[in-house]
């Protein structure tokens, strides 16, 4: 229009503008801005993730540091030896001809079972070294070892059906114990150590899920690991089928069991007693090759009895009704 050129268009005064100031919008934007990545998940101190990372981070560390050790002790463990520690284990180790590699044994010590131990130990050709408490500590992971250890060759198992046929040729009614995934070695130790007590001609345990005999289940044992043979199966159902055929009855312990264990009247008939972990049980297919399932009466304040106590109550109380009964 005429007249208008010059005319500007609508400008807001000087310092009338509305900016980022405290106000909802000024936070949005802020926010819009981002952090950056989200850490990962143990990198964030709140996070139970951190935690684990932190406690993997120390086992770890631990690790490296016994392994530093090592390689500094004096002992060194042939790879498929073991080294069985303690004066009565290593004493009775020897005494049931275990053969021996070698002995190590700490300066001045004054005990019979450990002079017996060198003395039966020279006789087999085996070189007794004497070594720091410090080498000893090392080679055993901190085990009460008494000043003595032997480092003894990989625990030799049975055969199931040598087991089976060395129980019937012994004196008396054969008794045998199975455990079923018991994972922990000092379980099997405990339970040698019960089945040596009351006359158990042998353990068998099956090859995976299951504690082998090492150094903890020797330690634990007090020495029945040398006189109480086991035998590794397979497949543990087949070996107690084969323990059916060979005459056996087998119960299995239970905390839901169709019988109470007390005045068992299979007790005095050729015995597999089967134990299964503590809280998982025996599993379904070893629980359905047994002939009865019994159990224990405990509190109810106790949800259940661990392994190796449950295996010992029953042995005793096996050997009580065929004690009874001659």
């Amino acid at each position: 229009m005429a007249g208008n050129d010059g005319r500007r268009g609508a400008v807001r005064k000087p310092g009338s503008k509305k900016g980022a100031k405290v106000g909802t919008g000024g936070h949005s934007r802020r926010r819009l801005e981002g952090k950056g990545p989200t850490p990962k998940a143990e990198d964030r101190t709140y996070h139970p993730a951190h935690k684990r990372k932190l406690a993997r981070e120390a086992k770890e560390a631990q690790e490296a540091a016994i392994a530093r050790a090592r390689a500094k002790t004096s002992i060194k463990i042939a790879p498929g030896h073991e080294l069985i520690a303690g004066r009565n284990p290593v004493a009775e180790a020897v005494r049931a001809n275990v053969p021996v590699e070698r002995v190590f044994v700490l300066d001045n010590i004054k005990d019979d079972r450990v002079e017996e131990v060198i003395r039966l130990a020279s006789t087999m050709g085996a070189p007794v070294f004497e070594v720091t408490r410090r080498d000893l500590d090392v080679a055993t992971d901190g085990a009460v070892h008494q000043g003595v250890a032997i480092e003894v060759r990989g625990y030799e198992y049975m055969h199931v059906d040598d087991l089976i046929a060395g129980a019937l040729q012994q004196v008396g009614t054969p008794l045998l114990v199975a455990l079923d995934q018991v994972t922990d070695p000092h379980n099997l130790g405990a339970v040698l150590r019960s089945s040596g007590a009351f006359g158990v001609d042998g353990v068998i345990i099956p090859e995976r899920r299951s504690a082998g005999v090492n150094t903890t289940a020797w330690k634990v044992s007090a020495g029945a690991a040398a006189r109480v043979p086991v035998a590794r199966a397979t497949n543990l159902v087949r070996a107690l089928e084969e323990c059916k055929k060979a005459g056996f009855f087998i119960i299995g312990l239970d905390g839901g069991g169709d019988a109470p264990l007390r005045d068992l009247p299979l007790a005095t008939s050729p015995l597999v007693v089967v134990t299964g972990a503590e809280g998982a049980g025996l599993s379904r297919l070893v629980r359905e090759a047994c002939d009865q399932i019994v159990s224990i009466p405990i509190s109810s304040a106790v949800e259940s009895l661990n392994a190796a106590v449950a295996t010992g109550i029953a042995l005793y109380e096996v050997a009580s009704v065929r004690a009874e009964g001659e």
